[in-house]
């Protein structure tokens, strides 16, 4: 298991997580920001530095997100594969099929 950035950061993407990550597992999605659940660490240095409190761990996401969140992180990787971090292959001009639904301001649950 490994963190997962949830719903508030849609339409948010604040990359304070991003800069705080020792091993660039955070990928920058068109709407999000996704955490790579092979290349996570568990190190939890993301989660605090968050300034929406987007980011939890997979077994402690709130319930009213909804059980979907872990495997949004999941799917957006299923094109890219493991790149071996996020600065190689730079934002990504998808999203989760979760996130991409949710509508323009509306965080997605």
């Amino acid at each position: 298991m490994a963190y997962v950035i949830g719903p508030p950061c849609t339409d948010v993407k604040d990359r304070s997580c991003v800069a705080e990550c020792p091993v660039d597992c955070i990928y920058e999605g068109r709407r999000a920001l996704y955490i790579h659940p092979d290349e996570c660490v568990d190190c939890g240095a993301c989660e605090p530095v968050c300034p929406v409190d987007a980011i939890y761990y997979a077994d402690d996401l709130p319930a009213e997100w909804g059980a979907g969140h872990a495997d949004s992180n999941a799917v957006f990787f299923a094109a890219l594969g493991t790149p071996g971090g996020a600065g190689a292959v730079g934002p990504q001009d998808h999203d989760s099929p979760l996130v991409a639904a949710a509508p323009q301001g509306v965080r997605a649950v």
